[in-house]
């Protein structure tokens, strides 16, 4: 990937196209953002497979973010990221879902990468 400077940020070229980012939201996302939805996808793709593994494949899954603390103090960063995901699915073990969200949690490349810097919550809810 290559990054190229433009008058409110930087651009770069995708196979799916083109990627504004920048500081100001007006002009792009902003790179905060490209991290929480980074660790909601990724974590909401692991948590896919791990129920298909478990043979309880989702009929849908929807993110939500709930929180997301940044601290201003220390260059605005991110502490905390809080996600929520809403489970679809007509054949759930409800008591399984221990298990599911902790292999999701190993399992998450984004969330491991953060976790001694980021505090990130996971909490569920099916719908049958």
């Amino acid at each position: 990937m290559n990054f190229t400077m433009t008058e409110n940020g930087f651009t770069t070229e995708t196979e799916f196209g083109v990627l504004e980012i920048s500081g100001d939201d007006n002009y792009g996302f902003r790179p905060y953002q490209l991290l929480v939805s980074s660790l909601a996808v990724c974590s909401g793709g692991v948590l896919r497979n791990v129920l298909e593994k478990m043979r309880m494949p989702a009929e849908n899954i929807s993110i939500e973010v709930k929180d997301v603390v940044r601290n201003a103090q220390e260059a605005n960063r991110l502490e905390k990221v809080h996600l929520h995901f809403i489970i679809t699915n007509s054949e759930l073990d409800e008591k399984r879902m221990p298990r599911v969200m902790e292999l999701t949690r190993k399992s998450c490349s984004m969330v491991q990468s953060v976790v001694d810097s980021i505090e990130v919550v996971e909490t569920y809810e099916l719908i049958k």
